[in-house]
Parts: C-alpha cells; structure tokens; sequence
C-alpha cells in the first residue's frame, strides 16, 4: 500500500494532506525520513510514525452471528485440543472474540466481535441482557418444580436470578420435556444445573435467542453479519 493511502486509513489525514506530511519531512518509515511518495508499507510488519508517534490503521469493526454446533469450545486455546469456534469462520480476517461462552456441548446463538466494549457491556451483569434457550430434559415437570424456577435456584454457593420456563412439549412415554428458558445471567453452565436443581438432565441444550436478536436463518456451523440495526440495538442496550 501506499504511504499516503496508508496514513488516509489510519485516519490521521487525508491523502492529499499525507503527501503535504511526507514533503515537509514529517513522516517516518521504520526509522527512516520518507521521501518518495510512492513508498510502499506492509501493513502487517511496518512502522511508519508522523512527528514521532506511530500511527496504525484503524481496526474495522466487525460482528457476528454464529449458529454453535455442539463439539465446540468457546475459547480461543484447548488443552485438549478439541476444535474451537473460530474454526467455522472462513473469510473472517479479523481476530474476533466470543461475547461471552456456551458449554462445549451446547449450539446455538453466539455473537463474536472485535468490539471490546460492546463485549463487555453484554457480558456485564449490569445490563441483564435476556438469553433464550431451548432444552430438552429428561422427566415431566411438575407445577411446584416450575415455580421453583421461576422463583430462583440454589446452585452451589448461590441463588440463581428468577427466570422464565415454557413447557412447550411433553412426551410421557418417552419421559422427555421441551421447554423454553429464558435467563439474564450467564453463569457456567446454569441452564443446565438449573435443570439438575430440580432433577431434570438435560439432554440437548440450544440458545436460540439473545436479546431481539435470534438465530432464526442461520444453519447450524454457520455464521452471518449483524445488520447495521442489530448493532444499534446492541449498543443501545441499558
């Protein structure tokens, strides 16, 4: 690239004032006072300073949405080596990070990004962003187990914020629920030891929903860009 076209996309300055820096000697490559304003610069690997600070360009800002498949970690590194999320992302060039995680064995709705503090104003217990799942549990719930739920769990060394649950289906004689739970935590694993706490194993566990935002049009493993409104949406979130 170009040196004046690369300090355009650090945002310093615009090309036809770049090319004013590099004749008034203000601009360094890697050391070295530029001269010739058709200087090449490795994006990756170059240091190019104006009076003195180094100038990089600016990162695009880049969100997505992932539908999880199961067998998939969160993380960006695995003592087990078991395959990570970011392995689904071809044709993303940017380092993207999950906001927040799902469990190894859980798919569904994940958004990565490279936007630290929308990242953190999601993950931050503050904003109580409500995260829908679909379960499908072992056993038939009883009325007093729902309550209990609603109402909030003992899990360990806490009690679990009262959530939601929709019975949406029930096979009696294959002694299975589907249900809808919709909590605004994010604790490790909670669905699941939520659904223990009233002795029902989950057997499959999918997050279809996060905020307005679902997972509705994505197949399994694959991944879409947020639109321009969803992102609005996400930022605004209180």
């Amino acid at each position: 690239m170009r040196i004046n076209k690369y300090i355009a996309s650090c945002g310093v300055a615009s090309r036809r004032k770049a090319e004013e820096l590099i004749n008034d000697g203000r601009v360094k490559l890697n050391g070295n006072i530029v001269y010739e304003l058709s200087t090449q610069v490795d994006e990756k690997n170059d240091i190019v300073e104006i009076d003195g600070s180094i100038i990089k360009q600016e990162e695009k800002m880049v969100y997505i949405l992932l539908n999880k498949p199961d067998g998939y970690i969160t993380t960006v590194k695995d003592q087990f080596d078991r395959p990570s999320v970011l392995d689904l992302l071809d044709g993303i060039s940017e380092r993207v990070y999950p906001v927040g995680r799902l469990d190894y064995e859980t798919s569904g709705l994940l958004i990565l990004t490279n936007d630290g503090e929308l990242t953190y104003k999601l993950t931050h217990p503050s904003h109580e962003v409500e995260k829908v799942y679909l379960a499908r549990v072992r056993g038939i719930f009883t009325k007093e187990e729902i309550e209990r739920f609603k109402k909030g769990l003992h899990i360990e060394d806490y009690v679990t914020a009262p959530a939601k649950i929709k019975i949406a289906r029930e096979d009696i004689e294959k002694n299975v629920s589907i249900c809808k739970i919709t909590i605004h935590e994010g604790r490790n694993r909670q669905v699941r030891k939520m659904c223990d706490a009233v002795n029902h194993k989950v057997l499959n566990l999918k997050r279809i929903q996060m905020g307005k935002i679902n997972i509705k049009g994505v197949e399994m493993g694959s991944y879409r860009h947020l639109t321009e409104d969803e992102v609005k949406y996400l930022k605004n979130i209180r």
